[in-house]
């Protein structure tokens, strides 16, 4: 019964998302009409509620066809008004359909630094235009050598998503390993952690500075499968046996919001080593929420 499971399923939430998109372009569409921007700004909340009710959609599929337990652990109390920076480990693209799961309209709507290729995606890539998701370059530190002016164009893409967010409720969303986690890429990094690759200081560090005080808290997220990692695949077949996520909320040091990490070698060793300790710390709380 799995492939006819994963067909139904697909189709399901392929419609949801085509129900969503429509009207989710429409309101773009008017938004970019309206002659100012205070009448531009109070559209936002009806691009975020449409996001939502997807999600939201989602969720509800989720509950009547898949099986799996969520076993969530949280030490935070969260605002569906706050302005937070979401930090997460990636093993799947489970993982965004979990983080989705666990925080919708618990927390302001995330948006995630996407890789400009996505934009592309059916539908799907409209949709994160929309509602302002980012696109980045990401490029190679090679790339970068070569071409050095590759690094700014995605700092100033950052400065520029995160002065609109500053305007509204805002998750922005990062997975700091900047890819999915594998045994191969665990083994050529030589990461000095058991179930986590290393760390990428950089991206965070520019959003802390563009955001300066407008954000006020780190939601610092874990995401364990004790089945091992899955795929999309596994989830719409119901494959998964469980997911744990533990969620801790963390000050942000003040020490760390205005440095120029990029130039100021002193302030990036400082942030690389903050990064570091709570890389340690969670690679801690996934063994412990694999049992080991």
């Amino acid at each position: 019964m799995a492939p006819l499971r994963v067909t139904l399923v697909s189709l399901l939430l392929a419609a949801n998302t085509v129900l969503h998109v429509v009207p989710l372009l429409v309101v773009t569409l008017v938004k970019a009409l309206l002659p100012s921007a205070r009448l531009r700004k109070a559209s936002n909340p009806l691009l975020t509620g449409v996001a939502e009710s997807w999600i939201g959609v989602n969720n509800w599929l989720w509950d009547r066809f898949f099986h799996t337990p969520i076993h969530l652990q949280e030490d935070v109390a969260l605002r569906a008004d706050g302005h937070y920076l979401v930090l997460a480990n990636h093993q799947s693209w489970v993982d965004i359909v979990v983080l989705q799961k666990v925080f919708n309209r618990r927390i302001p709507l995330m948006r995630f630094f996407l890789k400009r290729q996505l934009i592309w995606v059916p539908l799907l890539g409209l949709a994160w235009w929309a509602l302002d998701f980012p696109f980045m370059g990401r490029h190679t530190p090679k790339q970068i050598a070569r071409r050095p002016e590759l690094a700014g164009r995605d700092i100033a893409a950052t400065r520029r998503a995160c002065e609109k967010f500053r305007e509204i409720p805002v998750a922005i969303m990062n997975f700091v390993e900047g890819t999915r986690f594998t045994p191969s890429k665990h083994a050529a990094q030589g990461a000095p952690y058991r179930h986590l690759l290393k760390p990428k200081s950089g991206g965070v560090a520019f959003v802390l500075d563009a955001m300066g005080e407008g954000l006020h808290a780190i939601l610092d997220v874990t995401i364990a499968y004790p089945g091992g990692r899955p795929s999309m695949i596994d989830l719409l077949a119901d494959r998964v046996p469980a997911i744990h996520v533990h969620v801790r909320q963390r000050a942000i040091p003040q020490e760390l919001l205005h440095g120029d990490y990029q130039n100021d070698r002193a302030f990036r060793v400082r942030f690389q080593q903050w990064m570091n300790g709570l890389w340690r710390e969670k690679d801690a709380d996934v063994a412990r929420l694999l049992g080991e």
